[in-house]
């Protein structure tokens, strides 16, 4: 029996070297398909990203060759003129105010919901709001469009903007900006339609930063006698702001690039006014609106709208990264 058992462990002995080797090999051979396969994907956002840009800017090209720089400078929108008279001053100006309007509108609201579903909002009815700002996250923009189009433009036309146009009337600059008369279209509930609908974005990240908050540091702060204000003015603030900023910047660039609601509910006038409550209309709605019946100069020029986009929301990502970074270096010292 000993003899055998002697014999036994010879032969794994025998086997094991062979078995690991094998085993090595597999795990190799493993190891470079998921290096390979990963890298590929990672390879292939970059040459979709790189035949995006080459494809916007060959079919730019002949709006880029006929009108040059004065295509920036431009507000007047005649593409059936011969020849065609197309310039993106006014898309420009009206992606521009409503994204800021909306912004203005969005983050504090946001940021608010944020705060009282971390600080201040009852256990049982945290739930419920987290639920409803979800469902604001994944109701269908051209929803969104069509209650903008139906019930707010005229809720605003015949109760909000007649109180604000009386209200202003007369005063500097603010007589200027919310000038009437009311219309059912206009750069402003646009832009009311945008903040609501980059509010979940705000908020849900803000909830989620603002929970990574060490709960020492707020217990702390209430220990020497902090109100909740005084909390999150100095402590929760400071400590997400990183966060905070990088879902506002997402949010912009949501904001920026929002078609179908903006269509519905915009106007579509290439004309650039003063005052938020005209008709307007943005770079996307632009290409929505016109894009199916284009053809030629025209369509290059819709084209060349589409390249101009692109490099708005790369300069805002593009800002938002370099923010950040000088937001870390100055905390890292």
């Amino acid at each position: 029996m000993a003899d055998m058992a002697v014999d036994t462990t010879g032969l794994q002995a025998a086997a094991g070297p062979y078995d690991r080797a094998k085993a090595l090999s597999a795990f190799k051979l493993g190891d470079k398909t998921f290096y390979w396969t990963t890298r590929a994907c990672a390879i292939s956002v970059l040459l979709i990203l790189g035949g995006i840009i080459i494809s916007l800017i060959v079919g730019a090209w002949p709006a880029i060759r006929e009108f040059g720089f004065s295509f920036l400078t431009t507000s007047r929108w005649a593409p059936a003129n011969d020849p065609p008279i197309l310039g993106a001053l006014g898309p420009i100006y009206g992606t521009l105010v409503t994204s800021l309007i909306a912004m203005m509108i969005a983050i504090p609201v946001g940021l608010g919901i944020a705060i009282f579903l971390t600080e201040l909002c009852p256990t049982w009815l945290r739930r419920p709001i987290g639920l409803a700002i979800e469902l604001l996250a994944g109701i269908p923009s051209i929803i969104y469009g069509m209650w903008g189009f139906f019930v707010l433009g005229p809720f605003l036309a015949y109760h909000f903007q007649p109180a604000m146009i009386a209200l202003f009337e007369g005063v500097p600059v603010l007589g200027d900006i919310f000038a009437g008369p009311p219309s059912y279209l206009s750069l402003f509930n646009a832009s009311l339609i945008l903040a609501i609908m980059v509010l979940p974005f705000i908020t849900a990240i803000s909830v989620d930063v603002f929970k990574t908050v060490p709960p020492v540091l707020k217990e702390a702060a209430y220990g020497v006698g902090c109100t909740t204000w005084e909390v999150v003015r100095s402590v929760v603030i400071p400590y997400t702001r990183v966060g905070v900023i990088g879902g506002v910047m997402l949010a912009l660039g949501r904001a920026l690039g929002e078609t179908m609601a903006v269509t519905f509910i915009i106007g579509n006038s290439f004309r650039i006014t003063g005052s938020i409550f005209s008709p307007g209309t943005t770079i996307s709605a632009a290409i929505a609106s016109e894009f199916a019946e284009s053809d030629g100069l025209h369509q290059s020029g819709l084209i060349l709208l589409g390249l101009l986009l692109f490099i708005l929301t790369f300069l805002v990502l593009a800002a938002a990264r370099l923010l950040l970074l000088r937001l870390e270096l100055k905390a890292g010292k």
